[in-house]
């Protein structure tokens, strides 16, 4: 089936007062007539707008007006892939702020593409050269210092350079080459609320065509989508990719970040314990075992940390660093907010406040989708305890190396041969298997299984619960009860 351009779905992110809601407002008037640009339905959460610049794959782009980085990391954190690409916005006479480096982690853990928007240009203390030197600390090089991130002057006030910044949004969208078909419905809800209509939820389609009168699927729940109306609040009976609608239909809100389509589907286990259970009472235990199976062999440890005060945060960062396990996702001062909680579902991180505390917000929401927060008062502890998690996690990782284990039963001479009776305890093992041994914790010696016997008959492999009889090359020296476990 083939593939059409669909406009580019851009989320604007950075420091509070750097004028992300000056610039939506001056594109949002510039580009719809004066009658209708008071009309626009502001709590839809998206509207879209018709550049007018041609020479690309669309001329349309849709913006999502969400209050900053904390909507988009609840997208993002519910599994929604909503936006294309991110603006980031800076302050071109503060430079860079602590919510601009939260912007950036969060981004980078979208893995999306994204543009530097330096506002305020037109005031005579900008400097948009300290702001390129600062980004640069964060690993954000901008093409005019040799890196490839596009970086474009504006002034939101003026409209100075705005229309270079939706070229250069036209640009990327183009190199990225975003499109959609008709084979399957996919729709991203972005903000649920009430009204004299019921339960009315704002989407996004991403792909496929959503139509009124038809039927959708959230999970396995059959919705009729009864109305859709458009940015303006006017009715539309069909919404293609990356149009911005106000869907009616639903028996009760949707979550944030849930995903329409025309199939039905698997809602996420957790998606489905949040319909069926209520919160627990204190904040998500600190589950290490839940760490492991979130975390893939050889990965480190992602940390989120809030710390009272720079001091504190560089005390536990340096000695932090000196553990190459450990990743920190996003450190900063002052409370655990939700923002941290939702970045640390994307990232499968652990939340860890030094002197501080989730705020009652953060606090429902780790314990919606069970991400561990930790906090202490004394940096020992903190560390101890982290250490601690390094140690398991590491001793995790080495057992998972093996897909076996044998344990020594029995020893033999045969033809001046050590032969081994063994029971398999876990897993499996094979002939032709690398192995290691160990008496106790200690390693003891490696080989490979040359010989593979049930009942002195040929096996390939032996599961667990079966004896068997085994022979090593070179000898390895066992006793009884020693262990031999194969590797993967």
């Amino acid at each position: 089936m083939e593939k059409k351009a669909r406009p580019p779905v851009v989320v604007i992110l950075g420091h509070v007062d750097h004028g992300k809601t000056t610039l939506l407002d001056y594109i949002r008037k510039s580009h719809i007539a004066e009658k209708e640009y008071g009309r626009i339905t502001q709590s839809i959460g998206a509207w879209e707008i018709d550049t007018g610049i041609k020479g690309y794959n669309t001329s349309k782009i849709t913006f999502i007006d969400t209050p900053g980085h904390e909507a988009f990391v609840e997208l993002r954190a519910r599994g929604a892939k909503a936006a294309d690409i991110a603006i980031l916005i800076i302050d071109a006479k503060e430079s860079v702020k602590p919510q601009t480096v939260e912007s950036i982690y969060h981004i980078k853990q979208a893995k999306i593409p994204f543009i530097v928007a330096v506002n305020k240009i037109d005031l005579p203390e900008a400097n948009p050269k300290k702001v390129y030197l600062d980004l640069q600390k964060h690993g954000v090089i901008v093409e005019s210092l040799g890196g490839d991130v596009v970086a474009v002057e504006i002034s939101a006030k003026t409209g100075q350079g705005v229309k270079d910044l939706l070229e250069a949004i036209l640009l990327l969208s183009s190199d990225k080459g975003f499109v959609w078909d008709e084979k399957s419905l996919e729709a991203y809800i972005i903000e649920t609320k009430k009204d004299k209509r019921g339960p009315v939820a704002s989407a996004i389609v991403k792909n496929g065509v959503l139509k009124v009168g038809e039927f959708v699927y959230l999970g396995e729940e059959r919705i009729k989508v009864r109305g859709m109306f458009d940015d303006l609040g006017k009715p539309v009976k069909e919404a293609f990719p990356s149009k911005p609608v106000e869907i009616l239909g639903f028996e009760e809100l949707p979550p944030v970040g849930a995903l329409l389509s025309n199939k039905p589907y698997k809602l996420e286990k957790e998606e489905e314990e949040r319909k069926v259970s209520k919160p627990s009472s204190s904040a998500a235990p600190f589950d290490i075992e839940e760490i492991f199976e979130k975390k893939d062999e050889g990965k480190k440890l992602s940390l989120v940390i809030r710390a009272d005060t720079q001091g504190s945060l560089d005390a536990i960062l340096g000695k932090l660093s000196k553990n190459d396990r450990f990743e920190i996702v996003l450190s900063g001062i002052g409370s655990i907010t939700k923002a941290d909680v939702f970045l640390a579902k994307t990232s499968k991180a652990v939340v860890l406040g030094f002197n501080v505390e989730p705020t009652d917000d953060a606090e429902a929401v780790s314990r919606d989708l069970k991400v561990p927060i930790r906090t202490y008062k004394l940096i020992y502890e903190l560390l101890e305890e982290i250490e601690e998690v390094v140690d398991l996690l590491e001793k995790k990782e080495v057992e998972q190396k093996f897909k076996g284990e044998v344990k020594i039963l029995a020893t033999f001479i045969i033809d001046g041969k050590k032969v081994y009776g063994g029971k398999v305890v876990k897993g499996k093992i094979e002939l032709s298997d690398e192995v290691v041994a160990f008496r106790g914790e200690r390693e003891i010696g490696s080989s490979r299984l040359v010989s593979l016997k049930i009942r002195a008959k040929p096996v390939k492999e032996v599961k667990a619960g079966a004896e068997c009889g085994l022979l090593f090359e070179p000898a390895l020296d066992l006793k009884e009860g020693d262990v031999v476990k194969s590797v993967l």
